[in-house]
């Protein structure tokens, strides 16, 4: 296994956000569900799409332009971020390329490392976001451990991070409550 440049884990508020899905498959579906649920306003550019991609369209869930993928639509809209997500690995890479020079970050799904902006296996439950990767060397992995990892997670915990919520927003920093070995939890 080669070494890989670390990468910086982020979460993206991308509510409201005009979010771009460039493909129509299966993949796609799940990339464009993802961005759905954390709020982000999708357009899908794919000359078809699943069953279900086209039902969102028609609800207007999403945005649907019906036709290939060109440069330009990446040249003049404002795109907080654009996933690629076609069967054409060489469109992907053209797609993520395009999205580069823009200044806008990008995820290859046909690509192992995700390209610029690789997209984790995600669990949600409430105030909680666990997010697992293995730096492309096994995806199939990342989601094994996401599910372990989600797991180990029980209600208990997030009535934990409830109370922890309640005592941050009435504490200042230097009453901070303390977790197990002492570790302050607050502003920091």
């Amino acid at each position: 296994m080669g070494e890989q440049a670390a990468r910086y884990p982020v979460l993206l508020d991308l509510d409201g956000r005009r979010c771009l899905v460039v493909g129509g498959g299966r993949v796609a579906e799940r990339k464009v569900q993802g961005l759905l649920g954390v709020g982000a306003a999708v357009t899908v550019l794919a000359p078809t799409t699943t069953e279900a991609l086209g039902a969102l369209a028609r609800s207007g869930a999403v945005a649907w332009q019906e036709r290939s993928y060109e440069t330009a639509d990446l040249a003049g809209e404002p795109w907080a971020f654009v996933v690629a997500a076609t069967d054409h690995p060489a469109v992907n890479r053209q797609v993520v390329a395009d999205a580069t020079t823009a200044g806008t970050w990008a995820n290859d799904a046909s690509a192992a490392d995700g390209g610029p902006a690789a997209l984790p296996a995600v669990h949600r439950d409430g105030p909680l976001t666990l997010a697992v990767s293995t730096g492309g060397v096994h995806p199939g992995a990342a989601t094994w451990l996401r599910d372990l990892a989600a797991g180990a997670i029980g209600p208990e915990h997030l009535v934990a991070l409830r109370l922890l919520a309640e005592s941050r927003a009435s504490s200042p920093l230097g009453d901070a409550p303390r977790l197990a070995g002492g570790r302050r939890v607050g502003n920091a």
